[in-house]
């Protein structure tokens, strides 16, 4: 597909609100070519959308995970393809 970006959809659960963990997301992303959103969820869990070349998202997936290692508990994540639907990444 041409023009297509790696997009992941990953759930956080544990003590992931309250806790800085959306602002620490955005900080980091800024040293990522990344674009996307962090929100937190009505029933406790974290959502992360993430768009961009696969390993700038894989990298930043696993050093978010280490940074947050403490609060999260499990995750789950999809990956597709698909054309770009973000412009920057924010806090949702």
């Amino acid at each position: 597909m041409e023009d297509s970006v790696s997009h992941f959809t990953i759930f956080f659960e544990g003590h992931v609100q309250g806790v800085g963990f959306r602002f620490s997301t955005l900080q980091l992303a800024k040293g990522f070519e990344l674009t996307g959103f962090v929100q937190n969820l009505i029933d406790g869990r974290v959502q992360l959308e993430l768009e961009g070349e696969r390993s700038e998202c894989v990298e930043f997936i696993r050093a978010l995970s280490e940074e947050m290692a403490g609060f999260i508990r499990n995750t789950s994540q999809s990956e597709s393809e698909r054309a770009p639907q973000f412009k920057e990444f924010t806090i949702g």
